[in-house]
């Protein structure tokens, strides 16, 4: 295999990777490939990437290899950070949420009924988010409106149809399961170089939690 072969392929080994890649591990994946070679591509992988205008490098570290983002561009990953982290679900918004799963269509009414609070704000939320929507009107004096969830909803739970729904105990297990997925390290650029040259992860706290 010529280098402008393997070079592409340890680049997707490296991408892919969630933690630094030891020397040992990607000459594993090659047979008859010798280790000093593969360490010489990867230097000059590093070289390249540190040259190159790049939201990213390839460095050395803790006994691998690892692309992480650039230490002058940490500012910006805390700032989406933020963001994000505004922007995640709270947990009354959780509970309206598994209401109207199980209960729709519902209406507001309804749900306030169950929850005993006003769910104005919370509704605003889970439609800003389109996790829910307006389905209709209840054919009662007043014709509220009538919620429904979407798929946007299905994809936040990964399940296929809401046939597949799960019990309301598991319904809690795997939103926060979710959340704690959401709160994981971003891959597969988990690292960045703080002021002290040291690498740390960078946390991704998702979109809804």
């Amino acid at each position: 295999m010529q280098d402008h072969e393997l070079k592409p392929i340890l680049e997707a080994l490296l991408f892919v990777s969630s933690e630094p890649v030891s020397l040992d591990r990607l000459q594993g994946v090659f047979n008859g490939v010798e280790k000093r070679r593969i360490r010489a591509l990867l230097l000059q992988m590093e070289q390249e990437s540190m040259l190159a205008n790049r939201g990213f490098h390839l460095v050395e570290i803790a006994g691998g290899y690892q692309f992480v983002t650039r230490s002058d561009l940490a500012p910006w990953i805390k700032e989406m950070e933020r963001a994000r982290a505004a922007s995640r679900l709270s947990k009354p918004g959780l509970e309206t949420l598994a209401i109207i799963a199980y209960k729709q269509p519902v209406t507001r009414g309804e749900i306030e009924m169950i929850r005993g609070v006003d769910a104005a704000g919370v509704l605003k939320t889970l439609l800003d988010r389109k996790l829910v929507k307006i389905v209709g009107r209840k054919e009662v004096a007043g014709r509220p409106m009538l919620y429904g969830t979407t798929r946007t909803f299905l994809k936040y739970l990964g399940l296929p149809d809401l046939a597949a729904l799960p019990t309301l105990k598991e319904f809690s297990e795997i939103a926060d399961e979710v959340n704690q997925e959401e709160e994981a390290p971003m891959l597969p650029l988990r690292g960045f170089a703080g002021e002290s040259g040291q690498f740390s992860d960078v946390a991704d706290d998702g979109l809804l939690s």
